[in-house]
């Protein structure tokens, strides 16, 4: 009799456990679902593109940085059949469509992609732009750790020139771990959820040019189980206005020098010119190269590339985009 008690009351705490657990499962399969429809790309119908797609949050939620819009653009070969690498890209706004840009420039991302796809030159790939807003760009973009590090001395001259010279609208601290926090931890994993993606740290790229240049290796250094490869073109090494005793370069080449990853899993491209801003940044080659080359980098996984009588343009930068690419996918 108490066997059968028990037996009786072993089946009644199974069912009503697995309908708890059933009950359970529903819930966070509701609860996913409704996160996805909080973050679902939408297809924009309006942006002019020579080739491919390109899908928009226009206000994407964080808890990190101010919500800004995100794209992604796929190639016109776009299938769910297969997989494909991921391109991270800052100042998303500039990279595909002239006629809704600033200056009516843009990388020809879309273009010099979809040609390179086509030639078997690099792997499938996505590109998630994701778009900077001006008022905090500076603050988004700025290597946190390396300013954070500075003597105090140093570091008060930085802000000081940085407020007399209208650098950043708003108070000069630099908030770029919480940008990366932003795309590692909010948008990789629904760009992961909604997309076709090869999710492995050799095939995670992330780009940009001039202040996205020195937020392209921070992320990279930041995250390298994240980001296999950066693109940065034009990189602003004065890190802001430039000024005597500027501390800034040496502060960041103080940091890779301890902080750069594995040269057998990770890529790092560079480059410059020498007209309007890009004059700036010669002076710095000579200790980008000593850098990588003291931890071993070689030509196999560095580049520091020179383009004698360039400017600071989307319009140059489109121009050489293909080697980066090349190089890093």
């Amino acid at each position: 009799m108490k066997s059968n008690f028990l037996l009786i009351f072993g089946l009644v705490l199974t069912v009503f456990g697995c309908k708890e657990m059933t009950l359970q499962v529903k819930k966070e399969a509701v609860k996913e679902k409704q996160i996805a429809e909080e973050f679902v790309f939408k297809v924009l119908d309006s942006a002019v593109l020579k080739e491919g797609k390109l899908f928009r949050v226009d206000s994407f939620p964080s808890q990190f940085v101010v919500p800004r819009t995100v794209d992604v653009w796929v190639p016109k070969s776009y299938s769910k059949d297969s997989t494909y690498a991921v391109l991270y890209m800052n100042d998303g706004q500039n990279l595909f469509d002239s006629t809704t840009t600033w200056n009516k420039q843009e990388w020809k991302v879309d273009e010099t992609l979809s040609r390179l796809i086509q030639q078997d030159s690099i792997k499938n790939t996505i590109v998630v732009g994701v778009h900077s807003i001006p008022e905090f760009r500076h603050s988004d973009y700025f290597p946190q750790k390396p300013l954070e590090q500075l003597p105090s001395t140093a570091y008060d001259s930085v802000v000081v020139m940085s407020k007399n010279n209208n650098v950043s609208k708003t108070e000069f601290v630099s908030n770029s771990d919480n940008y990366l926090k932003f795309l590692v931890e909010e948008v990789k994993p629904q760009i992961d959820a909604q997309f076709s993606t090869k999710t492995g740290v050799e095939h995670t790229v992330i780009a940009g040019s001039s202040m996205g240049g020195l937020i392209s290796w921070y992320a990279v250094t930041e995250y390298p189980r994240i980001f296999g490869g950066a693109i940065c073109m034009s990189t602003h090494w004065p890190g802001a206005m430039p000024f005597e005793g500027n501390p800034l370069p040496e502060a960041y080449f103080s940091y890779l020098e301890t902080k750069l990853p594995s040269l057998e899993t990770h890529k790092f491209y560079f480059d410059y010119g020498d007209k309007t801003l890009d004059a700036l940044y010669p002076p710095f080659a000579t200790r980008v190269d000593a850098v990588f080359k003291e931890a071993g980098f070689t030509e196999d996984n560095f580049k520091n590339m020179f383009f004698k009588g360039t400017d600071h343009s989307e319009a140059s930068w489109q121009k050489r985009l293909h080697i980066p690419l090349k190089f890093t996918l």
